[in-house]
């Protein structure tokens, strides 16, 4: 779907559809049991077997649901942003002459779900799965989603049956903050089952939850693992019920009915309905922005600094924020104000659309002579918000501004998949997709920044859609993933955050709250200041 209209009906008749199928699928559960039904933003069940897809909602329902990686994220809090904890290894330690060197001491006692121990032979082996091409185990699937993820990775080596030696390309201190988004599926149950076709269907991991059953874009079933290693973190709920509904109205159908317990993303012009109905409405800042990443590859529009900071200045980001019904917090840059990154940037961010058009016409448009760009975006998504009423609102701001503006839509697997290529990539080209607007998680240096601006992070080695290379970004960002003090490196990441600003790197728009609905009788949920969150401490009355 191309253009630059996008219908209530078409919404409808997409969301309509997909809920359809999906609250006929839910059925009944057993009288006794307590089941938790959450209607999900994704169009489909993420993938089950290891590393999951479908965004950071994958992860969020997927994979830290049903498998554990090295390294958890602390989601117990709800008044600090989540802090890195140990996960399936107890602890870590860097070398101290050797830099390159981690030790991971793994944690005694684990079980998967099947039963079996996870010890240092499994990671050893799915390692393998996403790096070793030539192993009957690789998956090509899970290869591509962790890719970005854990790329300084070069080597891992077992020194006894509970401990690990990950060696890096170079020195980097984010070794724990990348095995984080890394799970651990079963190399006895794959070697039972013989082919990750047959391990999607019955997954073994060793996380808090168990999956009973799958029907694809339908839903999937998830039961709690009463033998989690993690005694404080055994689900208090029997089952717990994913069903994909895309579409923001057809959510809030299916929880003011009854049909579901719990929604993502509800649309903002039905908070006053929701909590009429008596529903409870969570929201909680987290490390998120929602941004168009512009082209740098050769002959782009965007290569000009005057046409970026003209976007900058054309969007009227307060707008927004009202046609979010405030569940936004306006951009101010690449992290949200007052981050313990953001530096002290020249360039100020605002809706001032004379000096964006001042800008354009120095860079030779008019309003007879329109820039023309195409940006792809999706239908909804993971921490997309409400992401077609936002690009419809954007897109009038910068078309005041000498812009012409037009979207490629497209489902957000879809999206995803797309900015796996990168801006000059034959398929992108093709397109004629000058641009991207896909959520992004900045919760870490790593995920913050490396991965979107260093010249070596290009797809599929990372998340450089945009071909960025700029030598003060890359010194600046080696600068901070080699220092080990934590203060020395938020100093040295406000000077790089203040760069980027000041050059527009991208067009920054807003930061999500994560706002939630659920029903009255859902109790126990603490939303942490994350993209991820913990349901074993969830019931209901």
């Amino acid at each position: 779907m191309t253009g630059s209209r996008f219908g209530s009906e078409a919404r409808a008749v997409l969301g309509g559809a997909l809920v359809a199928a999906a609250l006929a699928a839910a059925g009944p559960a057993a009288a006794q049991e307590k089941v938790l039904r959450v209607g999900m933003t994704a169009a489909d069940i993420p993938y089950t077997a290891g590393q999951p897809d479908q965004g950071f909602e994958g992860f969020r329902f997927m994979g830290y649901m049903l498998y554990d990686p090295l390294v958890l994220w602390d989601l117990s809090r709800a008044d600090k942003p989540a802090a890195l904890m140990p996960g399936l290894a107890e602890s870590w330690s860097v070398d101290a002459t050797d830099k390159t060197k981690w030790t991971f001491k793994l944690r005694r006692g684990v079980k998967y779900h099947d039963g079996s121990e996870f010890t240092a032979d499994d990671v050893l082996w799915n390692f393998e799965v996403a790096r070793d091409t030539k192993a009957k185990h690789y998956d090509p699937k899970q290869a591509a989603q962790i890719a970005t993820r854990i790329p300084d990775l070069k080597e891992i080596r077992k020194v006894d049956t509970y401990t690990i030696e990950i060696v890096t390309h170079t020195p980097t201190a984010y070794v724990p903050y990348e095995v984080s988004f890394w799970f651990m599926p079963s190399k006895a149950h794959w070697e039972k089952v013989g082919s990750w076709e047959a391990f999607a269907k019955q997954p073994v991991g060793t996380g808090p939850w168990k999956l009973q059953r799958v029907v694809p874009r339908e839903r999937a079933e998830m039961v709690g693992h009463k033998d989690y290693w993690d005694k404080k973190r055994v689900p208090k709920v029997d089952r717990v019920v994913l069903l994909p509904i895309p579409e923001a109205s057809a959510r809030t159908a299916a929880l003011l009915s009854r049909q579901v317990d719990w929604i993502e993303a509800p649309s903002p012009d039905t908070i006053p309905r929701l909590k009429q109905a008596g529903m409870q409405i969570v929201t909680n800042g987290y490390p998120h922005n929602w941004a168009i990443a512009p082209s740098r590859a050769a002959g782009s529009p965007w290569n000009d600094v005057r046409v970026r900071k003209a976007a900058n200045l054309c969007i009227d980001r307060d707008g927004i924020d009202k046609l979010l019904g405030g569940l936004s917090l306006p951009a101010k840059g690449h992290m949200p104000p007052g981050d313990a990154w953001f530096g002290k940037p020249k360039f100020a961010l605002g809706y001032r659309p004379d000096e964006a058009r001042k800008l354009m016409a120095e860079a030779g448009f008019s309003g007879a002579k329109k820039l023309t760009v195409k940006i792809a975006i999706s239908t909804s998504g993971s921490g997309q918000m409400q992401p077609l009423p936002m690009f419809e609102a954007l897109q009038a701001n910068l078309n005041e501004c000498f812009f012409n503006v037009t979207a490629e839509v497209m489902e957000w697997n879809a999206l995803t998949a797309f900015a796996r290529n990168p801006a000059n990539h034959p398929d992108v080209v093709k397109a004629g997709v000058d641009s991207v607007i896909i959520s992004r998680a900045i919760q870490d240096p790593f995920s913050a920044f490396d991965r979107f601006f260093l010249p070596n992070r290009v797809p599929p080695g990372g998340s450089n859609w945009g071909l960025v290379d700029d030598p003060e970004y890359t010194a600046l960002i080696q600068k901070a993933s080699q220092t080990f003090d934590l203060e020395a490196q938020n100093l040295v990441l406000g000077e790089l955050h203040a760069a980027l600003v000041d050059k527009a790197e991208w067009i920054w728009v807003t930061h999500d709250v994560n706002p939630r609905a659920m029903a009255r009788n859902v109790k126990g949920f603490v939303q942490a200041k994350s993209w991820f969150q913990d349901l074993t401490p969830v019931t209901k009355e």
